[in-house]
């Protein structure tokens, strides 16, 4: 069977959704595709299952790419508040957890609903369970090849995502297209990840599992102030997750775990008003007691304060005010949230999301070189970037 297309979209996550129902309001004969049973996981599982789908203060600045300024037009052309409106129209409630993060009140499942009507009301011809075959142009139309069946279309949209969390269907798809068409792709690492480490810190951060303090986390002039959890694996919670995103193999990171105190000076000062207080029960009072207890006995401390030096003090502060170490790894794509790198934002126009060199043919959402932070960016990529390839497909 040999039917055909205004636009086709592979590939069913958010990006991939915003592209279709916005190229069917306009009229275009759309079909989406996508080789999941279940429509949109990703969403699915986000944000602890209610969804963190944008955040309020979304700005150029909160992405990573080779191209910094490549997001600034599609961010422009659909913002949060478009977005906002959107789940306003739907009356979706809605809150601010911190940060500008919004999550829904209810469920993930509400947005997936959501995007799902808004293709019913656009026509868009969606189909599940379908597995790909190949993927070509032939004069100057694009097909998609289905068991024995071709599709064809004058537009097609690639919104295949990255290579996170591959048990909900994470797979190299959408960068072996780009390939095939002879675009680049910048190199892809697993992104907002937990980090691992060698025996030595593996040993503390196993000692102190489920212990979570607040830290800034910082590779070279990149810091993070939130959250930080100990894992029978290494380190987690927000701060690590952001710091992956640039963290590089080989280098150190360092971790304040007392960012609003200069320790150096309390413990001098202390050493001055209570000396004869023992130096353990006086770290314990910045810092939770099993932490206290593990940093005094790795810097070979203990006793009274006034029996420790000015230099075995400076010491033990820089252990909690700048903690250096060096992690082995990450986690990888299996738990990570989304995937650095992607297809090289120099071959698409950052206006439209099109191919320079290919009319006709998109690239959207996590399968391009722009990685957002942790806290809703990626999932405004997606829909600011599904946006704009559905006005131009």
């Amino acid at each position: 069977m040999t039917e055909k297309f205004d636009i086709i979209v592979v590939g069913a996550g958010a990006a991939g959704m915003m592209s279709a129902i916005e190229a069917g309001k306009r009229g275009r004969k759309v079909l989406l595709v996508d080789h999941a049973k279940k429509i949109g996981e990703k969403i699915r599982i986000s944000g602890g299952g209610r969804c963190n789908f944008t955040n309020i203060h979304t700005h150029p600045s909160k992405f990573i790419s080779n191209n910094p300024k490549f997001v600034i037009s599609a961010l422009k052309q659909y913002t949060q508040n478009n977005f906002i409106d959107l789940i306003k129209k739907h009356n979706i409630k809605f809150h601010e957890k911190k940060l500008g993060q919004l999550f829904c009140d209810e469920s993930a499942q509400q947005i997936i609903d959501m995007l799902l009507l808004e293709c019913e009301m656009a026509n868009v011809v969606l189909k599940k369970s379908t597995i790909i075959n190949d993927i070509d142009k032939r004069d100057d139309k694009y097909f998609i090849v289905v068991g024995e069946d071709k599709y064809f279309c004058e537009s097609l949209i690639i919104a295949t995502g990255g290579l996170s969390i591959p048990k909900i269907g994470a797979s190299k798809f959408g960068y072996d297209i780009a390939q095939k068409f002879g675009l680049k792709v910048i190199e892809t690492l697993p992104a907002l990840v937990p980090l691992t480490f060698s025996e030595k810190i593996l040993a503390i951060c196993k000692e102190l599992t489920g212990l979570s303090v607040e830290a800034v986390v910082s590779f070279k002039k990149t810091f993070f102030e939130e959250g930080m959890l100990f894992t029978h694996r290494g380190l987690s919670g927000p701060s690590i997750l952001q710091i992956s995103s640039y963290w590089k193999l080989g280098d150190e990171i360092k971790v304040n775990l007392s960012p609003k105190l200069d320790v150096d000076k309390f413990l001098n000062d202390r050493k001055i008003s209570n000396p004869k207080q023992d130096i353990s029960i006086i770290v314990s009072e910045i810092l939770p007691k099993r932490l206290a207890h593990i940093i005094c006995n790795e810097n070979k401390v203990n006793g009274n304060i006034c029996e420790l030096s000015k230099k075995i003090l400076t010491s033990l502060s820089n252990s909690i005010n700048a903690w250096a170490i060096n992690p082995t790894g990450t986690e990888g794509y299996r738990t990570a949230e989304v995937t650095l790198g992607g297809i090289d934002t120099e071959e698409i126009s950052s206006k439209t999301m099109m191919c320079n060199n290919h009319p006709g043919l998109f690239f959207i959402g996590e399968v391009v070189d722009v990685t957002g932070h942790l806290g809703g960016y990626n999932f405004q990529w997606a829909w600011s970037s599904g946006y704009v390839a559905g006005q131009y497909a």
